[in-house]
């Protein structure tokens, strides 16, 4: 049962309530009806501890109040530094066998899978009444995403994507909601993926190497399609195969389509349309263009959002003769007044230049986040707010996503979300909810 707490205490919770639905996030009844003491241990399992996994837990399991009763990985070698790390912790190699075991020991679950398995490890534990941080994208395919949306509803637990970047968004986010540009109908999004972090556009190996005694191999296929182990496949150059990852889109759009999303409160698109070169059954294409449309939202007009990955960007006109890095990471936005670029981590920077002299820019009116990481556990103990929780971050995982599916369609997808349909495109269901191998569920 939730503390009783003074009226200041009740009224700076409002308060940040309020500021956190105008930050996307939301605050609910249900997480604080499921909450504890903020001075109780919070029991956390991981599932997914090595690289981003292992980046993860070294977080939050450094977070004051939070235990660590639980880890799951499917390679023990690459998962060795985080279980000497936490001796104490049970460990595991199958998170369907370590949810069953340790339900009634642990209060909240971290996903740090490859895509393949965000939601059915995700979905489980949220059956069970577990909070649940996931990394993005939220799911592998449109479905997935609009189930996990429905299932943390349900629920009522709290949840959070993995977008650490998120909060460094949020002057942004006030400089477009303040109109230091005016009205925006264009937005440019582009990442330097996947050039030199992994291959795309390949063919599926043939050959048969040994596996790994410390790699459970068909564990780490989770649902997807059995197959011979290949090195091809792992670690990290999973995101350039479709039945593990979801490619350049997948990995960073997330990230970047965010401060879009929040700025400008947007939601299912009306249209997806892509171009692209090089890909392969198996494999995403080398590099690809996606144009989103979305409709009018109040006073806000509709909004084309373009998409750039493996190597394209947009037009040197459009940025107003900056020179922009090819490692660059973020987005423009183009309104009636002016254009905001703001680097994925970074402050916003209005084009051209010389609009930035003596501009401080509008009064901070939007809440700071604590921390990414430390929201989720605030949450998960006292139904605090969320930035990047499910019920926002899996609308905008399926808006996302769509764009892999109008990839492989290849053709313009008009979109129908209320019934989750591309309209008068049946080939595009076979993407927007893929087949489970058998013993793989949501």
């Amino acid at each position: 049962m939730p503390e009783v707490r003074n009226r200041r205490e009740f009224l700076k919770d409002v308060t940040l309530a309020a500021g956190i639905a105008t930050l996307g996030g939301v605050w609910t009844e249900g997480a604080r009806a499921q909450s504890k003491s903020p001075n109780d241990a919070l029991n956390v399992a991981h599932i997914g501890v090595g690289g981003q996994g292992g980046g993860d837990l070294g977080t939050i399991g450094s977070i004051d109040g939070v235990n660590i009763v639980a880890l799951c990985d499917v390679d023990e070698d690459r998962a060795a530094g985080s279980f000497r790390r936490f001796p104490k912790a049970q460990k595991y190699n199958d998170f369907r066998e370590m949810l069953e075991k340790e339900q009634k020991n642990i209060d909240a679950v971290v996903v740090s899978t490859p895509d393949n398995c965000h939601a059915v490890a995700a979905v489980m534990a949220m059956k069970l009444g577990k909070h649940v941080y996931c990394q993005k994208p939220l799911a592998h395919d449109v479905y997935e995403a609009r189930f996990m949306t429905e299932i943390a509803a349900k629920h009522k637990i709290a949840t959070q994507m993995g977008t650490q970047g998120r909060p460094q968004y949020v002057r942004t986010v006030e400089f477009i909601k303040r109109d230091v540009i005016g009205p925006v109908r264009e937005v440019h999004v582009w990442t330097d993926r996947p050039a030199g972090w992994w291959p795309q556009g390949i063919e599926r190996p043939t050959d048969t190497p040994p596996i790994p005694s410390t790699l459970h191999w068909d564990l780490w296929l989770g649902p997807a399609a059995e197959r011979p182990y290949n090195p091809a496949y792992l670690p990290f150059i999973w995101r350039g195969w479709w039945d593990f990852g979801t490619g350049a889109l997948g990995d960073m759009a997330c990230h970047l389509m965010d401060c879009a999303f929040w700025a400008l409160d947007l939601k299912y698109p009306l249209s997806v349309v892509a171009e692209s070169e090089g890909a392969t059954k198996d494999s995403p294409p080398k590099w690809s263009v996606i144009h989103y449309e979305f409709p009018a939202r109040g006073s806000q007009p509709p909004v084309t959002l373009t998409w750039y990955d493996g190597g394209k960007r947009p037009s040197d006109a459009l940025l107003e003769g900056h020179q922009v890095a090819p490692t660059f990471n973020g987005s423009l936005f183009v309104g009636e007044k002016g254009k905001i670029l703001v680097e994925h981590g970074g402050d916003p920077m209005l084009l051209p230049e010389e609009r930035n002299k003596g501009f401080n820019g509008p009064d901070p009116f939007l809440p700071r986040s604590p921390g990414h990481y430390v929201e989720w556990v605030n949450a998960c103990k006292t139904g605090s707010p969320t930035g990047s929780h499910f019920g926002y971050a899996g609308p905008m995982t399926e808006t996302v996503l769509l764009g892999n599916v109008a990839l492989r369609v290849g053709k313009k997808i008009e979109w129908d979300a209320r019934h989750l349909k591309a309209v008068h495109c049946p080939e595009a269901d076979a993407y927007l909810r893929r087949k489970y191998r058998k013993g793989w569920t949501l």
